[in-house]
């Protein structure tokens, strides 16, 4: 691996990341607040260290795979520990674990808070409130970051080194396919930019319309379509007691977990790409099953078929299943049944090429497939049967990876449930921890539900978590591979 090429990209990422926190600078200072200085050190530090770095370090090498790989996980690293600085230095969060958690959470699309518990965050007495309108939209901003770089890095990066997380594409026409939305790497991450950017800039201003304030709605539109789910408000969405703006947030949300591609495409005037592409289908129903059954097992428990009860019905569907995370009910106070289905679409998530976290419905997908032509290779053992899904033949180099990626996928998940619960979790709190942090969701289950947070958690907890979501967000192997023998060779 080629350090100089790292620690270039490494320098002009703190530059850049340093340059952007004189939008916060520029809100402490309108509202006159204490995190005006926090903003201001952070953004000398990273001026200060990436600049220089940058500069000493410019080439004129190429790049490898091996050195994409580290390229990518270490800018996710240092964005993560740039965005949890004015946390740290404004006083938000003084504890350096929490700070980095926190912006881990924030960077990754998590949505994982320690803000909110009154009682284990006396500084800040009405929890996520209480923070400078600076600091509030510094979470939201980072989230937003997050949300596109992993689009970019999905669609747009990993063909370059033969990844086959974009090359399941192939397996659905006309699906994003391995070409991408233009021939060059460059335009398709200018449009998928053009694309991300106007949606948040159409949601603001639709939730500015239902009566949201512009500050507020700005930075829930910025959490939106990164799927990050972190509000201004303790009780997130369910604070606006609002039909318009709840059903705003559900249409965004539902857009969010969608290929961007397919956003571009009906942009381009191909309204027919969504019905077109088999993945889409199998996500938009899915959203419709799990709300109806979710509507009705709620509606018999309350013995009430009412409006309301759908609407949280369908809000929770979307949130979990795009991974955003917002919340506008307690869904710990549903059904069981409810709050097992909730716990199997944290690992589904959205469709690949969204912001959306989880193993991506296109995996769900070719998984079930490959399940059923096992299962004819059984009673035909000597025939030749194809993976397919709709027309499209998948090549065995992508089931493999497939199969690889669940593999690696559920691995993590068992192995960081056991350690949260070896550090005294109970169980469901682990499982549901565990799940949420590998899916980049954030809310969980009982010590971590809906209306909780997770200041109580113990620091070992907190790095176990913070892990996972990296692992989540990054597709596993992107990281995993920096622990191989043979990465360092």
């Amino acid at each position: 691996m080629k350090f100089k090429p790292l620690l270039n990209i490494l320098g002009a990422l703190l530059s850049i990341l340093g340059i952007t926190m004189v939008l916060p600078i520029f809100i402490s200072y309108i509202y006159g607040e204490s995190d005006f200085n926090g903003f201001i050190y952070s953004m000398l530090i990273c001026l200060g260290i990436g600049v220089p770095v940058w500069f000493l370090t410019r080439h004129k090498q190429s790049l490898t795979n091996r050195d994409g790989y580290a390229i990518v996980t270490f800018s996710w690293v240092t964005t993560a520990i740039v965005g949890a600085l004015p946390f740290y230095f404004s006083g938000a969060i003084p504890n350096i674990t929490d700070a980095f958690f926190e912006s881990m959470s924030g960077v990754t699309t998590t949505g994982s808070s320690i803000i909110g518990n009154i009682a284990t965050l006396p500084h800040l007495p009405n929890g996520i409130e209480s923070l400078p309108h600076g600091i509030l939209f510094w979470r939201s901003f980072i989230q937003w970051i997050g949300g596109m770089g992993i689009i970019v890095f999905y669609i747009a990066i990993l063909p370059l080194y033969g990844v086959g997380g974009v090359q399941l594409f192939k397996a659905e026409v006309p699906g994003p396919v391995a070409d991408k939305i233009t021939p060059r790497v460059r335009e398709t991450a200018k449009f998928l930019w053009i694309v991300y950017v106007g949606i948040t800039a159409v949601e603001a201003f639709a939730l500015m319309v239902a009566g949201m304030d512009v500050f507020d709605a700005i930075c829930h539109s910025l959490t939106t379509m990164p799927t990050g789910g972190f509000s201004t408000k303790n009780a997130s969405i369910g604070h606006y007691d609002s039909l318009g703006i709840h059903y705003i947030i559900i249409f965004f949300m539902f857009l969010a977990g969608i290929n961007f591609s397919l956003h571009f495409r009906a942009i381009s005037g191909d309204f027919k790409s969504y019905i077109k592409d088999r993945e889409f289908l199998v996500y938009l129903s899915g959203i419709i099953v799990v709300t109806s059954v979710i509507f009705l097992a709620i509606a018999v428990q309350s013995s009430h078929f009412s409006g309301l009860n759908f609407r949280e019905s369908l809000f929770a569907t979307v949130s979990i299943m795009t991974t955003t995370g917002f919340g506008s009910a307690d869904y710990e106070m549903w059904p069981a049944v409810v709050q097992v289905i909730l716990l199997s679409l944290m690992f589904v998530g959205g469709m690949g090429g969204s912001t959306a976290g989880g193993m991506k419905v296109i995996r769900c997908m070719l998984l079930v497939k490959y399940a059923a032509l096992e299962t004819r290779r059984v009673l035909h053992s000597r025939a030749l049967i194809p993976v397919r899904i709709g027309n499209q033949l998948v090549i065995e180099d992508v089931v493999r990876n497939t199969l690889g990626f669940f593999l690696f996928f559920m691995s993590a998940f068992v192995l960081s449930t056991i350690a949260l619960a070896a550090i005294g979790l109970d169980l469901e709190s682990a499982i549901g921890a565990a799940a949420s942090a590998m899916g980049n969701i954030g809310p969980g289950l009982n010590q971590f539900g809906p209306t909780d947070n997770y200041a109580l958690l113990s620091d070992p907890g907190k790095w176990i978590l913070t892990f996972c979501m990296l692992l989540g967000r990054l597709e596993i192997f992107t990281v995993m591979v920096l622990f191989s023998r043979t990465f360092w060779k």
